[in-house]
This record gives structure tokens, C-alpha cells and sequence, in this order.
């Protein structure tokens, strides 16, 4: 098993951050790192996008201004698998700090755990730059910065 944890401070609800992380179809507008279709919606399927792989999953958690998990699986779930949270604790009426876990299991973890270390945290600390800069910036400045290689 190989955990990431990213830690993001946010001047903001916790009902604008969690409109823009629910709003999946609408993440290639804000995220430099993924791409994700499908609804946040319990059982609900998802694609998720990276630069290099396209991951399907399932919406396993949804608590409304809280917390969003899924998880997600390469070929078979006992070679690979994922399952990503986003939690958002209110610290006041407009601060929240939002935490974003990611958990990889199986037989090839162990050979791209460097992979996941290095580029997968940074992927996930552009995507929390990003959520914190959408979040905290009036929405008509907002762009769109996704850039696929396919």
C-alpha cells in the first residue's frame, strides 16, 4: 500500500469549494492535472484523465460540503488500484482546509511507487494550488489550463 496526503488552506466556504470539486465535468476548466468526467453522485462511474493514463472508477463517497471519494482500478483491481478522497473541513464560515488523499493497492505498486512519490504528489499539489486559486478568484477570471498529450 503506498498513501499520499495533501494539506491546502482555502479563504473560502466550504460550500463554493466543494461546488467546484463536485462539478467533475467542469475540472478541465480549473485543474492542470486531471480531467475527470462523470457525476458526483454515490455509485455513480467516473473517468479520470491524467496527462498519460485514463483511470474508471465509482463514486463511493459523497457527503454534501464534505467529502468526495472514489476509486478506481488498472486492468484488474488486484494489480492496481486507487481511491481518492477529497475532505473539507470548515474552520470558519469562509476558511476551510481541504485535505486530498490518495491510496494505491496492489501487486504493481511496488514498481511505480517512485512514479507515484514523485509526479502523482505533484500532480496532486498543482491540483490543490489550483483548487485554492478557483476557489478564492472571482469566476469570471476564471481559465482553463488542462492540457492533454492525446
Amino acid at each position: 500500500m503506498k498513501e499520499l496526503n495533501t494539506k491546502n488552506d482555502i479563504q473560502a466556504s466550504p460550500e463554493k469549494v466543494w461546488q467546484i470539486l463536485s462539478d467533475l465535468n467542469r475540472w478541465a476548466d480549473w485543474n492542470p492535472s486531471f480531467r475527470v468526467n462523470g457525476k458526483a453522485a454515490l455509485n455513480e462511474d467516473v473517468e479520470i484523465i491524467s496527462h498519460s493514463r485514463t483511470f474508471h472508477g465509482k463514486v463511493v463517497t459523497v457527503e454534501e460540503n464534505r467529502r468526495l471519494t472514489w476509486k478506481y482500478h488498472l486492468i484488474l483491481p488486484f494489480l492496481f488500484q486507487g481511491e481518492q478522497s477529497f475532505t473539507i473541513e470548515a474552520l470558519d464560515t469562509d476558511h476551510v482546509h481541504v485535505t486530498n488523499t490518495a491510496v494505491f493497492n496492489g501487486w504493481l505498486v511496488p514498481l511505480v511507487a517512485k512514479n507515484i512519490e514523485t509526479q502523482t504528489r505533484q500532480d496532486m499539489e498543482n491540483m490543490d494550488k489550483a483548487l485554492k486559486n478557483r476557489a478564492e478568484q472571482d469566476p469570471y477570471k476564471w481559465e482553463t489550463p488542462f492540457h492533454s498529450n492525446r
